[in-house]
């Protein structure tokens, strides 16, 4: 039952991606899935949550923006700090202080629409290196789309930028 989850892990990547919400011909591909549901939401706030719907994530929650972004540095700062704002607020509501966000390097994604995992932090998972940051503002933008992590340290939260598949690090 896992086994097909962790191998979309490695076949995975969107770095060429094609979906364009203004192109219907470009939007069949599997990878545009999340982009066809974020048309479908309506626009009550700048982010909404679903379930995952990967069985063997039952514990995940998704945060999407509602408008199309590939990644991170798509955004505006406003629209980046809304997005942390909701997630972080999301997150904490479900899992108080041992949630993770988690959002995947283009090159092991399987969806092109940015999109964060929110879950519980596993115990096992390193929460040294990275950086703190006081603010949801402040939290960096990886490079090259690269993956990036965040979870709550105290009043402060620690982000981890450059792993591939941060997500492995959250309950499934």
């Amino acid at each position: 039952m896992f086994l097909p989850a962790i191998l979309l892990l490695f076949v995975a990547d969107v770095r060429g991606c094609v979906c364009d919400p203004t192109h219907p011909d470009t939007m069949a591909g599997r990878e545009c899935s999340l982009t066809l549901v974020t048309m479908g939401q309506g626009l009550a706030s700048p982010v909404f949550f679903i379930k995952d719907s990967n069985p063997s994530k039952a514990n995940r929650l998704l945060a999407i923006p509602h408008s199309f972004h590939h990644t991170l540095d798509d955004m505006t700062a406003a629209e980046r700090t809304a997005y942390w704002k909701a997630a972080i607020a999301k997150a904490h509501e479900v899992w108080g202080d041992d949630w993770g966000i988690a959002i995947n390097s283009l090159a092991k994604r399987s969806q092109c629409q940015l999109h964060a995992h929110i879950g519980k932090l596993l115990a096992t998972v390193d929460r040294s290196g990275g950086v703190l940051v006081a603010r949801p503002e402040d939290i960096p933008v990886p490079p090259n789309g690269d993956g990036i992590w965040i979870h709550p340290e105290g009043v402060m939260f620690r982000v981890h930028v450059g792993d591939p598949s941060p997500e492995l690090g959250l309950m499934r």
